[in-house]
């Protein structure tokens, strides 16, 4: 069995990578832009018993393995990666799979997918929903469009990194669904940053109402996952890095310029996005995106 191609060990990548080596039984070829992470990598997965390479480029990456996976940061990372001489069109021929998991623009993957085609290759869209927690212990959300055929094939190593997997039909589809399901998520976000800070600014005296705040959301019907991490970290100004503000707010911006397109209005989301995007200006882009309460409520120390 042929290795498969990683490129892109972020703080998505890495727990992804992992998984397709430890729970599919796969050994790897990778990439990333800091030469230092795959080094680590391969540390860690020598340590399983799998094998691991390091190759010079994404296309060395494309024409060594059928099935590359992509996991990287941002449009432009994702276009300079794909289009650079060395990228990963460059390796793409007959018989060679690409499967995109970053969070783009419709536009960015319809651009792959045709391009792939081109050469004859075939293309996977497929985002996934969940952070640094889920990609490591493998229970991203998969959401795919594109190649049927190539999904069909995949189901093993969709599984070892994900609990469920959707196929959506045209390339496109997947990353509108996930600028939509990411909106909401920052929306409810932004939300609970309001309801602890006005509780912070209204309390009368009892050190515990924040925590009595959480309490009362966590029996009822608001009562969810994020909002049960989250929270509490956000009330003892944790930031620790699951998923950075700055791609946050970067999806926040690509859902409304998506829905600008069909002249749809996004309030809550446009509101949301503002709040975001201060907490970035201050300093906060690297954080956890529950740093969305900084602007509402949190002074650094002199």
């Amino acid at each position: 069995m042929s290795r498969v191609g990683f490129i892109g060990l972020g703080i998505m990548g890495e727990g992804m990578a992992l998984n397709l080596a430890q729970a599919a039984g796969r050994d790897l070829a990778v990439w990333n832009r800091t030469v230092s992470k795959s080094q680590t990598f391969v540390r860690r997965i020598n340590k399983i018993g799998r094998e691991c390479v390091i190759l010079n480029s994404p296309a060395e990456v494309i024409t060594h393995c059928d099935m590359t996976f992509s996991m990287l940061s941002t449009p432009e990372v994702a276009n300079d990666v794909f289009f650079r001489p060395d990228g990963v069109l460059s390796g793409i021929s007959h018989g060679k799979s690409l499967i995109d998991c970053a969070t783009l623009q419709p536009t960015d993957m319809t651009t792959f997918a045709e391009a792939v085609k081109k050469k004859n290759g075939r293309f996977l869209e497929a985002p996934v929903s969940g952070t640094k927690g889920p990609a490591a212990d493998g229970s991203l959300i998969f959401m795919t469009a594109g190649d049927q055929s190539l999904y069909n094939e995949i189901d093993k190593e969709l599984n070892a990194m994900g609990k469920a997997s959707y196929y959506l039909g045209e390339v496109g589809s997947a990353t509108r669904m996930k600028l939509t399901v990411n909106m909401v998520m920052g929306s409810m976000l932004a939300s609970l940053a309001e309801g602890i800070s006005l509780v912070q600014q209204s309390k009368t005296g009892d050190s515990s109402i924040v925590e009595d705040f959480m309490s009362i959301i966590s029996l009822g019907a608001m009562n969810n996952p994020m909002f049960q991490i989250k929270g509490p970290n956000m009330i003892k100004n944790d930031f620790a890095t699951n998923f950075p503000l700055k791609h946050a707010q970067k999806d926040m911006r690509l859902a409304i310029a998506l829905a600008d397109q069909f002249n749809h209005a996004l309030p809550v989301a446009a509101a949301s996005n503002e709040l975001y995007k201060q907490a970035k200006k201050h300093g906060h882009g690297d954080s956890d995106f529950s740093a969305v309460i900084t602007p509402l409520i949190y002074k650094p120390s002199s």
